[in-house]
């Protein structure tokens, strides 16, 4: 991979994905996940309570002041569209980002008991089904709704990158820097949360995608101080990120963003009626927000809209 200068990164660590576990069992802070066919002692103690909840897929207690979620997903089902199924079926119990993340992450690991086995097998089902969707995006949802929502976005931002290497702000699971790497593109994913990235890294280094254990490194890290030196990877891309943030944010980032990148910046936001909650988004982007990001950038620029508004801008 080509050499990139680091900087130490601040940042907190708010979930530790890969830290040891119980079977069946995962809990972190206001948050308990229970697998109805491997966790026993949790299960036995909820027979006979009123669930707070109970769908297709999920029984919910409350224990306390802490939210007990039971579910029953088999290791084949582990993908990032569990996150579509927690939004829908308990959206009025998980009401903030991150008890949404921690009902989330304990679904993966108290489904298989080895930390870095469960969330192979998450991040394996989720790519096959972003370089593959079953389904069709549900028109009037954003993106984040569903893999198969996010796979032409994905697509979309793997065609707009120009040059070789490539610094992925915001990049959460990292779906978009492992699919960047497996086509031979030398990725920084940067994230500001820790954990996360420290995830992907393991992820990386396990074979998943086997291009990504060399092409591909993780930078926790601040998407308005980005610890990179100018013009040092040719593509900068913020795919989904700006909407996570006040709009007062939005200009620093893309001032980051002309500032890393040698060739093209490539910014993606959902267009929304109301920012969802469930998924952390804080502002609502409409066509003329992109266009004065563009303005802001000095390069000429094009917004477009293609499951979503996109904003990419280039130097001549």
């Amino acid at each position: 991979m080509t050499s990139v200068t680091l900087t130490p990164a601040a940042g907190s660590l708010r979930i530790d994905p890969l830290a040891p576990g119980h079977p069946g069992r995962w809990e972190n802070g206001p948050v308990v996940v229970c697998h109805l066919d491997r966790a026993a002692v949790p299960v036995r103690l909820s027979e006979g309570w009123t669930p707070l909840l109970r769908t297709d897929r999920f029984e919910v207690h409350r224990l306390g002041d802490r939210l007990l979620v039971l579910h029953r997903f088999r290791p084949d089902e582990l993908d990032d569209d569990v996150s579509t199924f927690v939004a829908d079926e308990l959206g009025s119990v998980v009401v903030s980002a991150p008890v949404f993340e921690r009902v989330v992450t304990g679904i993966v690991r108290s489904t298989i008991l080895d930390p870095l086995t469960a969330w192979a097998t998450f991040y394996a089902n989720s790519l096959a089904v972003l370089r593959h969707p079953r389904t069709a995006p549900e028109i009037g949802l954003p993106p984040e709704a569903s893999l198969a929502g996010f796979a032409p976005v994905h697509a979309r931002a793997l065609d707009e990158v120009a040059g070789s290497t490539v610094a992925d702000l915001g990049a959460c699971f990292g779906f978009l820097p492992l699919l960047m790497a497996e086509r031979g593109l030398d990725v920084v994913a940067t994230d500001h949360t820790p954990g996360t990235m420290t995830l992907l890294s393991a992820v990386a280094r396990a074979g998943v995608v086997p291009a990504a254990a060399d092409r591909l490194r993780t930078l926790a890290c601040d998407a308005r101080a980005v610890p990179l030196r100018d013009a040092s990877v040719d593509t900068v891309t913020a795919i989904h990120l700006l909407e996570h943030l006040p709009a007062s944010e939005s200009g620093v980032i893309v001032d980051e963003m002309v500032r890393v990148a040698r060739r093209r910046i490539v910014v993606a936001v959902p267009y929304e009626e109301v920012p969802d909650p469930v998924y952390g988004h804080l502002r609502r982007f409409t066509p003329d927000d992109l266009v004065a990001l563009g303005e802001r950038t000095g390069l000429p620029y094009r917004v477009d809209e293609h499951h979503g508004g996109w904003m990419c801008a280039e130097r001549r």
